[in-house]
């Protein structure tokens, strides 16, 4: 973050990390993003993830590579790791993602 980038371009950087480091770094994800407002892309394949740390979501479906939906994660813009994942919210848009993923394996 010294360089100060407009945009931070992540691809599955938690994927090798155990739950509760993982739970730490996407804390500190949230906080760089609230405090420096850097626009950040988040590619993941975890949905829980997904649906936590995003303003929105992005389903993608494959062969070809298109959009399926692109979904507005509507919770609290404060959020943590047991509050909001126990949200009544959270559980829908984590069943919508979840779906919609579904409906693109059957696409193929």
């Amino acid at each position: 973050m010294a360089y100060q980038p407009q945009v931070l371009l992540m691809d599955e950087p938690f994927a090798a990390v155990d739950a509760q480091t993982r739970a730490d770094l996407e804390d500190l994800i949230l906080r760089l993003w609230r405090d420096l407002e850097v626009t950040t892309l988040f590619v993941t394949h975890d949905i829980d993830e997904a649906v936590y740390l995003g303003q929105r979501v992005i389903v993608l479906c494959s062969s070809p590579t298109v959009i399926l939906e692109d979904l507005k994660v509507d919770l609290p813009s404060e959020r943590d790791q047991l509050t909001t994942r126990s949200l009544p919210r959270f559980d829908k848009l984590r069943g919508h993602v979840y779906r919609q993923i579904q409906r693109a394996r059957e696409r193929r």
